[in-house]
Order: structure tokens, then C-alpha cells, then sequence
């Protein structure tokens, strides 16, 4: 995998900020040391094999969320619904450590997004794109709601049956399905 280095700045990466690193030897192949965040990342890859990207982020609104007891809707608009279909919540643990980890990896088989309380998200999927994609989508969420919540503005939900058939039927994208049956393993 590629993961940034430990005290890259993440603002302004470079490619020399990030280091190569093997999921399964845990050999890192450069001069730099790598992200205490590498145990999170290395449950995931090692258990999902379907996931190709993990970005671990603190954006501002999904922060304020994940520091809170708002719910995040997903029942917003198209892309609220095929990106922010699951979401899973973890606890506050210290960043780096391996109650984080396991904590992070064990979601990581019911979700794509998995918020860390007081801390941020760990977003995955099965390419770089995606990943941003669903962590926008998420951003954007969270920002309208609060947004909607300032303002007195009360948001309408798609309900439920609408929500299925257009995950199931409206062939927006084929909807992807949770590896479950990695976890067993």
C-alpha cells in the first residue's frame, strides 16, 4: 500500500510524503516512517480484499458531527443515498492505537464510512474516485444539515421504499455490496 509518512502535512503532499509499505511482510520500502495510523489501514486491506482506497480525513463539518449525537442523513438527495447508505460509528480511541484499529477494522465489514467520535472518518472503496466521491458526498451532507438546522429549514427525506427502489432499480450505479463473508476468515 501507500500511505502518507509520519508527519507528512497533509495540505500540501508531495510525492516523496508518501511511503510503500507491504500489507502482508509489514516491510516498508522507504527512508521515511510511516503514518501511526498504519495498523487501521493494514486491518482493513488485510481483511476487505475488495478495497483499493482508505482515506483517513478530519474535514471540518464531518467533524463537528462526529464530536456530536447528530445523526447523518442519508435520505437527502441521489448521491446521499448511494454513498452514504451505511455508515457505522466507532468510539473515541486514541489515535495509532490498536484499540483503534481493531475497532476501525471490525466496522469496516458493515460500512464504507465509519465514523470515529471526536476524531474524524476513515472512508473506503474499491478506487481512489470513489473514496473522494463518498467523502465529499459526506461533507456536503453533513454541511447542508447544519446548514438546514441554522436556518429552520426543515429538510424532506426520500422515504424509505423510494430510497430502495433507487439503490435496487434505477440503475444509477450498481450498488455494492458489503464483503461480509471476509469477516468469518
Amino acid at each position: 500500500m501507500l500511505i502518507t509518512a509520519s508527519g507528512t502535512y497533509m495540505a500540501n503532499l508531495s510525492e516523496d510524503d508518501f511511503v510503500k509499505f507491504n500489507i502482508f511482510t509489514g516491510q516498508n520500502y522507504s527512508e521515511r516512517k510511516v503514518s501511526k495510523e498504519t495498523p487501521m489501514h493494514l486491518g482493513i486491506y488485510q481483511k476487505r480484499e475488495d478495497i483499493k482506497a482508505i482515506l483517513h480525513s478530519s474535514p471540518f463539518y464531518t467533524t463537528l458531527f462526529a464530536c456530536s449525537n447528530e445523526g447523518i442523513l442519508s435520505e437527502l438527495f441521489v448521491e446521499t443515498m448511494y454513498y452514504l447508505e451505511d455508515i457505522s460509528y466507532i468510539d473515541y480511541f486514541h489515535p495509532g492505537s490498536q484499540e483503534l484499529a481493531e475497532a476501525v477494522t471490525t466496522q469496516s465489514f458493515h460500512s464504507n464510512i465509519i465514523i470515529m467520535r471526536n476524531h474524524g472518518v476513515v472512508v473506503l472503496d474499491d478506487s481512489l474516485l470513489e473514496a473522494q466521491m463518498r467523502l465529499q458526498t459526506l461533507e456536503m451532507a453533513c454541511r447542508m444539515i447544519l446548514k438546514a438546522k441554522e436556518s429552520g429549514i426543515k429538510l424532506s427525506l426520500i422515504p424509505q421504499k423510494t430510497v430502495q427502489s433507487f439503490l435496487n432499480d434505477s440503475f444509477y450505479k450498481p450498488k455494492k455490496k458489503m464483503n461480509n463473508s471476509i469477516e468469518s476468515s
